[in-house]
């Protein structure tokens, strides 16, 4: 007689890195929104690139209040975001999604940070597990959305405010690793993963 065969085995979860867009991968610009003010930070491509060929799924969750108070529209965020992926495809990056919150701080909003919401939804969408992914940021809200929705690590760069929220608020990081730009990012990932 033959044995029972089990049900499909659920298919293995992807892991993921989460990043802030301005401050981690780009230079902080106040309210950016123009295509010729996009500065990839040194290295960024070649760092994320580490990460994407070791396995790991790579997105950005960023807010955008800018669109939410009228500074600017998502069509010019949708401008940004083709500049960067097209200078980061030239290091064979891709991202598997960019979420956006455009509301400002008083609006009502599920998906911005320091929500866990687009990280809940991409899990779903891209079969990740969280348990093994991580968030990359400088600003507390960053952090605050990862530990939120469970992953493994939430680093701190200190490109961006990473550095002044470490320096004026250091009791707030908990049990983030703080580390100086992406290409640490990628070093610290790929050695404790």
């Amino acid at each position: 007689m033959k044995a029972p065969q089990p049900h499909d085995a659920p298919a293995t979860q992807s892991r993921a890195v989460f990043f802030d867009r301005d401050g981690v991968l780009i230079e902080e610009k106040h309210y950016l929104h123009r295509v010729e003010e996009v500065v990839l930070f040194p290295g960024a491509g070649r760092a994320l690139r580490r990460l994407q060929d070791a396995g790991f799924k790579l997105f950005v969750v960023t807010n955008q209040s800018g669109v939410g108070r009228g500074y600017y529209t998502m069509a010019d965020v949708d401008k940004v975001h083709a500049c960067l992926t097209g200078e980061l495809a030239r290091d064979g990056v891709r991202f598997e999604k960019i979420y956006v919150a455009p509301e400002a701080p008083d609006q009502p909003s599920c998906g911005r940070k320091p929500s866990p919401q687009f990280l809940l939804e991409a899990r779903d969408e891209f079969g990740l597990d969280l348990s093994q992914s991580y968030l990359v940021g400088d600003k507390l809200i960053d952090l605050e959305c990862g530990w939120n929705a469970g992953v493994k690590h939430c680093l701190l760069v200190r490109t961006g405010y990473g550095a002044e929220l470490e320096r004026r608020q250091p009791g707030e990081l908990k049990t983030a690793m703080v580390v100086d730009n992406l290409t640490a990012v990628t070093d610290w990932i790929l050695t404790h993963r």
